[in-house]
């Protein structure tokens, strides 16, 4: 098989000007570092170990993952390692028997330097963050690499017509793409200059067959109304785009430009999610699937009931906020029929023990975790506690988004007999929240008011787990 050249970030020839920005900001040495080496495994076999690393496969420089999993998809493949104990670069031939592993594990998945933005997005959330957010959390990523390996929503906007290509010969497909509105005077307002490049990356795509997962940020008053309904109708156009996603803007306190969204407005919201209505059934008839998704906040700001699961489309796009609600609820009403000894278990634990459970959430998902505690008698056994958020302020009220000031902030200072469950989803993987508070810096600060601290991922056989 004849396999495309791929190189390290190269300048864009359209946008020369800012091109500069699409590039990491701190690219790392050259290659991709190896973390750990399975026993016994060909990696094991011909000395690969921690703190080296591999530069090129097949001779192709180890920029990411897509060319480690594309020119290591055969029984073999010669490797160009450097060693920093001694300096030395040695070339050698890794073999495998087919589908084994090959038992090196590298730091991250793209190992030249993540690819930032170049646009100017008037409703983008790193830019109102406060001032002193940790630097990490204002890194800009629109990486098209971390849109096929790991999901993130690219503009498309800073792609080389050599990475086009390549991402073509590759066929990385599915690509999560923010498409936001087609007509193009609304996405140069919405996105900046780089707008145009993005919907001719797309389109390129589109022709090649990679399947196309797209998302739209709906801001009041800019790109809905007659622009959403362009868009809608161009996506029910081109069926490789196979979901949209349609998210309402969320803005915090730290920023000028916006004051209001589709949470302030009960009818606005419900006209977003009529505007869907005949684009759902038309694709439903046409295509079986549902195809157009609303994320959950548009339920409840238009005070609507979730749709049933089937409309999801088994989920596709779950992590961009899309059916989390109606899973949730499903997932209680099973908890209901099949774990009753379980349910009733935990509630006997606390009756027993004298204790009572506090849920923490954010505000938007108050009302769905409160079916979980309607699970347990007696009622009070268990509640929720919604948490404020005031750290980022506007119209921020997910789970997701909770910061430990605010959760201190709004507990009780006196927890005695009481368990807290905070969901997980609140820190980093350092264990860091939003705000920069260590997970157990948190938990010490909980005990200290008499509380026993449980953490959960928010799903509700999980939160059962915990409590049992």
């Amino acid at each position: 098989m004849d396999k495309p050249m791929v190189t390290g970030p190269t300048v864009p020839s359209y946008a020369g000007t800012v091109a500069p920005y699409a590039l990491s900001r701190e690219p790392s040495s050259d290659g991709a570092l190896v973390l750990s080496v399975a026993s016994d495994s060909p990696a094991y076999d011909i000395g690969l170990e921690p703190g080296m690393r591999v530069l090129s496969v097949n001779g192709q420089p180890l920029t990411d993952m897509i060319v480690w999993l594309w020119e290591t998809e055969d029984v073999e493949a010669e490797i160009e390692v450097f060693d920093p104990r001694d300096g030395t670069v040695a070339t050698a031939v890794i073999e495998r028997f087919p589908g084994e592993e090959w038992g090196a594990d590298f730091d991250g998945v793209v190992f030249d330097g993540m690819r930032t933005c170049v646009n100017a997005c008037i409703f983008c959330f790193m830019n109102m963050l406060p001032k002193e957010s940790r630097s990490t959390l204002t890194i800009r990523d629109d990486d098209y690499r971390l849109s096929f390996l790991q999901g993130n929503f690219v503009t498309l906007t800073n792609m080389s017509d050599h990475e086009v290509d390549d991402a073509i010969d590759k066929m990385l497909s599915p690509m999560n793409v923010s498409l936001h509105a087609i007509n193009p005077d609304c996405r140069r307002k919405l996105i900046g200059r780089n707008a145009a490049r993005g919907i001719e990356v797309l389109e390129r795509f589109l022709d090649a067959g990679i399947e196309i997962h797209a998302q739209i940020v709906l801001c009041p008053g800019i790109n809905d109304g007659e622009e959403l309904l362009a868009t809608l109708e161009y996506v029910e156009a081109h069926p490789g785009i196979t979901s949209l996603a349609i998210v309402p803007l969320g803005f915090t306190k730290h920023q000028h430009r916006f004051t209001a969204s589709y949470s302030d407005d009960v009818e606005t919201s419900r006209a977003v999610v009529h505007m869907l209505e005949p684009f759902q059934e038309r694709a439903r008839a046409t295509r079986g699937s549902t195809v157009f998704q609303l994320a959950d906040e548009f339920y409840i700001d238009a005070e609507l009931p979730v749709p049933p699961a089937e409309t999801y489309d088994g989920f596709p796009q779950f992590y961009d906020g899309i059916g989390m609600l109606r899973s949730f609820l499903d997932e209680v009403e099973e908890l209901r029929r099949s774990r009753p000894e379980d349910i009733a278990r935990a509630g006997e634990r606390l009756i027993s023990a004298d204790k009572r459970v506090l849920i923490t959430c954010g505000e938007a998902a108050q009302s769905t975790f409160d079916e979980f505690c309607r699970l347990f008698t007696p009622a009070g056994l268990m509640s929720t506690h919604a948490i404020k958020n005031e750290y980022f302020g506007g119209n921020v009220n997910v789970t997701g988004l909770i910061c430990a000031c605010d959760l201190l902030g709004q507990l009780p200072r006196d927890l005695s007999n009481i368990e807290v469950l905070i969901p997980n989803v609140m820190f980093n993987y350092d264990g860091l929240t939003l705000d920069g508070q260590s997970r157990e810096s948190v938990t010490e600060e909980l005990i200290a008011r008499g509380a026993i601290v449980r953490y959960a991922t928010p799903a509700p056989n999980l939160m059962l787990d915990t409590l049992l």
